[in-house]
């Protein structure tokens, strides 16, 4: 698929000469962190060590004063309460958290609940209101889920169950009638960070908990595993907090992962090593979801592992039989029965596999059949037959073939369900809005979001959808893009370079692992294509003298005859460090190759 390479503008030439000089590195390393807002000594400083510390107050949350003295009042009068959660990543990770804190609290009246994928959908269900006032339970907290669930309150509060609410979606025109409604997108919340996960709401909470309680944080570091795990599954911006909590997330999931996540990790190719320094830069490649497990060389966990190993294996549960099944893994403290739940996990995740490349091909074939879809500006493909389970991995990896704004549709329960992916510079979300009219249900973010619908809107959604997508997308937006960093030379890059860019690790949104371009360059005339359809490449200049580099180029074989003549290309490409046998080497991951514009 062709691509536009769109170069960054250039920062403040004063601000990157000043910061070189005043950090003893490259200028174009200072010119790195100056386009990330990095300006000075002090925040370099506080961008390369984040700090626990520089975590802003929970207090500053609306409504958390309120969620903790609610949760400290049924502590300590007994009440039962049941920790609620969607059935994703974020979700089980958040009601892991949580549950297991509580239960740290010395309070064991708790239960916890993930709705059925199936028979309930996303989010709080009437059914799950229902148990609740079965059970005996007169307080729930919902993570991750549950700011637009406000019929489902109102019940509960019908039948004595009081909510507290915490999410990270968009909320509607109104909230919940809940105790409290942590969200920060609320607009009357002034919380300075809006992009938590929602499981970083639920640490918030704790945090206001511990602190209550006079505990020390310190006791709380344990649970940055989970934290980190949802911030990269849920593919929000790894800036701000969420750097923080990634960054010693990782450094726990890499030194101490909890039972759970070491069961996961043993059916990975990752040959992980223990690590005491920053994480390497191994970006995260892009925002869809997918397993490319033959690309996993021996190196430390990163942010992208999290997204490509942990987070499906998590999901899979949740997508195939039941996501009750992930949290028990992730609350376990006992090894043989984590690798047992692991085990049948990652059994889930090959039929997810299997699953997910069945039906991926059925709607490739319906996109080249249909004649409306080959000149629409937006993929809305349905079949009742469909998986519900694996449509939002199916919508990603038609981003990857068509590059539209794309919506995967099923039935489920009497309804038409579905899930929603999007391209760079398109609001999902805002476009979905636009078609609520026809939906029964939506939520979701800018690039994704779920929606569901009676089955005989079905034609017109898709109508007015496209009329939505034609009006907002410009010609421009339907060719990929890859944003350039930084145009340097190949011998700009050396060690110490790299040890530099290391230190901008975790990479993810916000902060993806720079894009670097280099032109003219030529292959040593030994390159050769490996694997299914990759380039296996030693890149030089023939005009600038620097060591060759070994490099990289996943699916862009097609280009082996062009480069095999010896003529010189162009390349946009991250810098990774690459171990084998003991021994690291710089490597050039290459996303893009470019002919020269003279051939």
């Amino acid at each position: 698929m062709h691509k536009r390479w769109v170069l960054k503008p250039g920062g403040d030439p004063e601000k990157v000469t000043h910061l070189a000089a005043a950090l003893g590195v490259a200028p174009a390393l200072a010119e790195l962190l100056v386009q990330r807002d990095v300006n000075t000594f002090a925040e370099a400083r506080a961008f390369f060590r984040p700090e626990l510390s520089n975590l802003h107050d929970p207090f500053l949350m609306k409504d958390m004063d309120k969620a903790v003295e609610r949760i400290i009042k049924a502590i300590e009068t007994g009440e039962k309460i049941l920790v609620y959660g969607d059935y994703d990543v974020d979700g089980t990770t958040a009601v892991a958290l949580v549950y297991t804190f509580l239960r740290e609290l010395g309070h064991n009246k708790i239960d916890f609940y993930i709705p059925d994928r199936y028979a309930e959908g996303y989010g709080i269900s009437f059914q799950s209101v229902d148990f609740a006032a079965d059970n005996g339970f007169s307080l729930v907290i919902a993570l991750d889920c549950g700011i637009k669930a406000i019929e489902k309150v109102a019940r509960g509060k019908e039948k004595g169950i009081d909510f507290i609410i915490c999410d990270h979606h968009r909320p509607g025109e109104f909230l919940p009638e809940a105790v409290a409604v942590l969200d920060a997108k609320r607009l009357d919340c002034s919380y300075p960070f809006k992009e938590l996960s929602g499981c970083g709401v639920g640490f918030k909470l704790i945090q206001a908990l511990a602190s209550t309680r006079g505990m020390p944080f310190s006791t709380l570091n344990k649970y940055l595993d989970l934290v980190v795990v949802s911030i990269a599954s849920d593919i929000v911006p790894i800036t701000g907090e969420n750097r923080i909590l990634a960054y010693y997330g990782l450094k726990l999931l890499n030194q101490s992962p909890r039972p759970g996540f070491e069961a996961i990790l043993k059916f990975s190719n990752v040959n992980r090593k223990p690590v005491n320094a920053v994480t390497e830069a191994n970006g995260l490649v892009n925002g869809n979801e997918g397993d490319p497990e033959e690309f996993i060389f021996s190196r430390e966990l990163t942010i992208s592992d999290l997204v490509f190993l942990l987070g499906p294996r998590i999901n899979a549960a949740g997508r195939i039989e039941s996501g009750r099944n992930s949290v028990e893994l992730l609350i376990c403290e006992d090894d043989e029965k984590a690798e047992r739940i692991g085990q049948q996990i990652n059994d889930f995740n090959t039929t997810r596999r299997d699953l997910d490349s069945t039906t991926t091909d059925m709607a490739m074939d319906a996109i080249k059949t249909v004649p409306r879809l080959r000149s629409a500006r937006s993929t809305v493909v349905y079949n009742p037959d469909w998986h519900k389970g694996v449509i939002g991995i199916v919508a990603s990896r038609l981003i990857e073939s068509y590059y539209r704004p794309t919506i995967v549709l099923t039935q489920s329960n009497g309804l038409i369900t579905g899930s929603a992916r999007s391209i760079k510079d398109f609001d999902i979300y805002d476009a979905i809005d636009e078609c609520s009219d026809l939906l029964e249900h939506f939520g979701g973010h800018k690039y994704a979001a779920g929606l569901s619908m009676k089955p005989e809107n079905l034609d017109a959604f898709i109508e007015k959808f496209e009329t939505v997508a034609t009006r907002m997308i410009s010609e421009d937006m339907l060719t990929p893009e890859v944003e350039i960093d930084l145009d340097i030379k190949l011998n700009e890059i050396n060690q110490k370079f790299m040890r530099v860019l290391k230190q901008f690790a975790p990479f993810g949104p916000g902060n993806m692992s720079p894009v670097f371009q280099t032109n003219g360059v030529i292959d040593n005339g030994y390159g050769r294509v490996v694997g299914k359809n990759h380039l296996k490449l030693t890149i030089g200049h023939p005009e600038i003298a620097s060591a060759p580099f070994p490099a990289i180029a996943f699916q862009q074989g097609d280009h082996f005859p062009y480069i095999s003549s010896g003529r010189p290309f162009n390349i946009c490409y991250h810098i990774e460090e690459n171990e084998w046998n003991g021994k690291k080497d710089i490597q050039l991951n290459i996303k893009d190759i470019k002919i020269s514009p003279s051939e």
